[in-house]
């Protein structure tokens, strides 16, 4: 048996108290899996390199395709605004009534650390 590799720590001191966390889920038109994760997977790489993105994964659901969440945290609301102003979004948001059903359902979060040792 093999030892299992042991992970570096994470560096979560990027992520202040009180940072905008977002949760959104988006659900692909039945046979439209594919074209919207295709529509979306460029995205991963343009939010991530935005220096106010603290934290950006897109995520699909193993056991039912198509059903994606996205998890983001950005330093203020303000800087999550201006996340969705940016080209690449709006163009995405423009392709959705196309590839998913109901639009994105979004929860805004407050990202609780609790005390700092």
């Amino acid at each position: 048996m093999t030892k299992p590799t042991r992970l570096p720590a994470k560096d979560y001191s990027q992520v202040p108290q009180g940072a905008y966390s977002v949760v959104a889920e988006v659900r692909a038109k039945p046979g439209k899996e594919a074209e919207l994760r295709a529509a979306t997977l460029p995205l991963v790489a343009l939010v991530r390199s935005d220096p106010k993105n603290l934290v950006y994964f897109f995520q699909e659901d193993r056991e039912a395709r198509g059903h994606f969440i996205f998890y983001e945290i950005f330093a203020s609301k303000a800087d999550f605004e201006a996340h969705n102003a940016m080209p690449y979004v709006k163009a995405w948001f423009a392709e959705l009534p196309e590839l998913a059903e109901g639009g994105v359902k979004v929860m805004r979060m407050e990202i609780l650390n609790g005390p700092r040792s």
